[in-house]
């Protein structure tokens, strides 16, 4: 027997990578509910709010998953250039493994819905704030300026982020090494 739980939570694992993938019109209901194994009824049954409920709690699952990635990868690093390169490498690799389906898994649901949905806007903002502030915290902890810290996680999120699109949309991991070589060297600079 499927416990509740394990069909909610299938449900959510199936929308966040589907949502990722193909963004948010793109993906239908019937299409949710099939690829999550689940009865359609289901879907309201566990998100009463609907796709729109389902999507920002998808996004929100896939901000944390991505936060403890980052945190894993800074907390590891010997120090700043290497645990952005670290970082750089571990997305250059689940871009290029999934053929440059799977960018950034905020990127695509906020510029196909952020606008027009408010639960998924907010969600979206969470993750990206949730991802600032590990690397803020992680760069204040090297011994520079709160200010700075904030100054350079801004920098390093949108860089990360606009090198993750052109590789995707290009085909081709040039763009996000290019950043990650670019970031290196700033930090190499700011740390030495």
């Amino acid at each position: 027997m499927v416990r509740r739980t394990d069909t909610r939570q299938r449900m959510l694992d199936t929308a966040a990578d589907l949502f990722q993938t193909q963004g948010y019109h793109a993906t239908g209901l019937t299409q949710l509910t099939t690829a999550g194994g689940a009865p359609k009824g289901s879907l309201y049954f566990h998100f009463p709010g609907g796709k729109e409920q389902l999507a920002a709690e998808a996004v929100r699952l896939s901000g944390e998953r991505t936060g403890a990635l980052l945190e894993a990868v800074l907390r590891d690093a010997p120090d700043a250039p290497t645990a952005i390169d670290r970082a750089v490498e571990a997305l250059a690799t689940f871009l290029s493994e999934s053929d440059f389906q799977r960018g950034c898994p905020l990127a695509t649901v906020a510029l196909d819905a952020a606008a027009e949905s408010e639960p998924i806007r907010e969600a979206c903002a969470d993750g990206y704030s949730s991802w600032h502030e590990i690397l803020r915290e992680y760069l204040a902890g090297k011994q520079i300026s709160a200010e700075r810290a904030d100054e350079l996680a801004t920098v390093v999120l949108a860089a990360i982020e606009g090198g993750l699109l052109l590789a995707r949309t290009r085909r081709d991991l040039a763009p996000l090494r290019a950043v990650a070589t670019h970031l290196h060297t700033t930090l190499d600079r700011e740390f030495s």
